[in-house]
């Protein structure tokens, strides 16, 4: 489009220079220039197209050669995305690589403490502290550790004595040979005292309360006795408090004042439950006896007599049939009134202290209880200041908590059984009081009955 713009441009400046010859010239001479000029125009224009088909070829060239480098700047991007790929997952690895290694060097710190404390506590010492191990490679330090570990296995599944130090039961410390039974059981042997050995604390040992001098002397002679009397530990490393046994009071002390409360009150239920046996074992004398003794007479009318020896009778039942005798001749229904009046009088003395015994029954499990919320809550307080560290701390308030439940149930139980028993054994003699004051009316009724004269045959 260029080279026709210059063409058309060329064309009228051309026209605007021969304008005044035409002018001149004649007509003739016109037609002759203008074929003349048309004739170079016509061979322009040729030079043009054909100049202008070489600017084609020439750039569809260009176009072909920036197509063909396009393809192959492309090309390398491709190839360039491609490497970064790999080098980023080369990076990935790379990373993963470098985690995994963290991870391993992490691995074998806690592996090194781990060792490290366990063989501290079998006394190894401290092996993180050792210049050779420090300055050893991993695997070094891994068989170094390992044969430690080995060397500690041999020893502990092996029986072997020492000469070293143990503590008496006055807290002395002796001289003498300890006898290991690998790390679950160790005796010591010395002129002073022998026998078995328990932690002390460190790696010290104190002598057990419990007599095994036989089996510490036997198996320093190289004896293995049938039976070995020993204090089984997990470590020597911790000390182990000796077994105390415990006193009645001890474990009520260690209830508080709640249990206190519950001890006081059983020993009430308990005099209580001697009084009213003692009470109802003077009022329920045998029935059977006293009524055979006074039978003849009643039945004879002689209601002196019964009652004389009615009053010899130191019971509950004798004090209803004296009352019973002394007003046989009124009628049935005011007899049988003024029986239950003097049953009601006896069984005040018989019902004496019952319904406190069971109030003391009912109420102790309840004072138990209370005493187990309170220990419970104090124990929730430890945990919450102390923590769970300590099993030591928590042990007062869990001792209170059970300890008063435990002797809630102990007063509450027989005081329970016993106050039923005893309100059944009163029953029974309100029932005797009443069974022979009936008995003795019946018997006087009869006695005062007409003899029916026999029928002649």
């Amino acid at each position: 489009m260029n080279i026709l713009n210059k063409l058309i441009i060329s064309i009228v400046l051309l026209s605007g220079l021969f304008l005044p010859v035409a002018s001149v010239l004649a007509d003739t001479d016109l037609d002759a220039a203008f074929r003349k000029e048309f004739a170079f125009m016509e061979n322009q224009k040729r030079v043009l197209q054909q100049r202008l088909a070489e600017q084609k070829v020439k750039a569809q060239q260009e176009q072909n050669k920036i197509a063909a480098e396009n393809a192959r700047i492309e090309k390398k991007l491709i190839d360039l995305e491609n490497q970064n790929s790999r080098l980023n997952q080369r990076i990935l690895e790379a990373e993963r690589m470098i985690d995994s290694a963290e991870s391993g060097q992490a691995a074998l710190e806690s592996t090194y403490e781990q060792a490290n404390a366990s063989l501290h506590d079998y006394g190894f010492g401290e092996i993180k502290k050792d210049k050779v191990f420090n300055q050893s490679t991993h695997p070094k330090k891994l068989s170094m550790i390992f044969d430690h570990a080995n060397d500690l296995l041999s020893k502990l599944s092996s029986v072997y004595k020492e000469q070293s130090q143990y503590y008496l039961a006055d807290g002395r410390k002796v001289d003498g040979e300890i006898i290991y039974l690998g790390n679950v059981a160790a005796y010591g042997v010395s002129p002073q005292a022998s026998g078995a050995l328990a932690p002390a604390g460190e790696g010290d040992f104190k002598l057990w309360s419990r007599d095994a001098a036989d089996t510490a002397k036997s198996l320093a002679e190289g004896i293995v006795p049938a039976y070995l009397k020993a204090f089984i530990f997990e470590s020597s490393r911790t000390a182990v408090d000796a077994d105390q046994d415990k006193t009645l009071l001890d474990i009520i002390q260690s209830g508080g004042s709640i249990a206190w409360i519950i001890v006081a009150l059983g020993m009430i239920a308990l005099i209580m439950i001697i009084l009213r046996a003692m009470f109802l074992k003077r009022s329920g004398s045998d029935a059977e006896k006293m009524l055979a003794m006074i039978r003849d007479d009643v039945s004879q009318g002689q209601l002196q007599s019964a009652l004389a020896k009615c009053e010899h009778v130191k019971s509950a039942a004798s004090r209803v049939v004296q009352a019973t005798l002394r007003n046989a001749d009124r009628d049935r229904d005011h007899i049988e009134d003024i029986i239950s009046e003097s049953i009601l009088h006896e069984s005040k003395y018989l019902n004496r202290y019952g319904a406190f015994i069971m109030v003391i029954a009912a109420v102790s499990p309840l004072l138990g209880l209370l005493g187990t919320v309170t220990g419970m809550i104090a124990t929730f307080d430890v945990i919450t200041q102390f923590g769970t560290g300590d099993p030591k701390l928590l042990s007062g308030g869990i001792s209170t908590a059970l300890v008063t439940t435990q002797l809630g149930l102990v007063v509450a139980i027989p005081a329970l059984m016993l106050g039923n028993m005893m309100s059944s054994w009163s029953n029974r003699i309100k029932d005797d009081m009443e069974n022979s004051a009936l008995r003795v009316i019946n018997l006087y009724e009869k006695s005062r009955l007409p003899e029916v004269p026999a029928k002649a045959a």
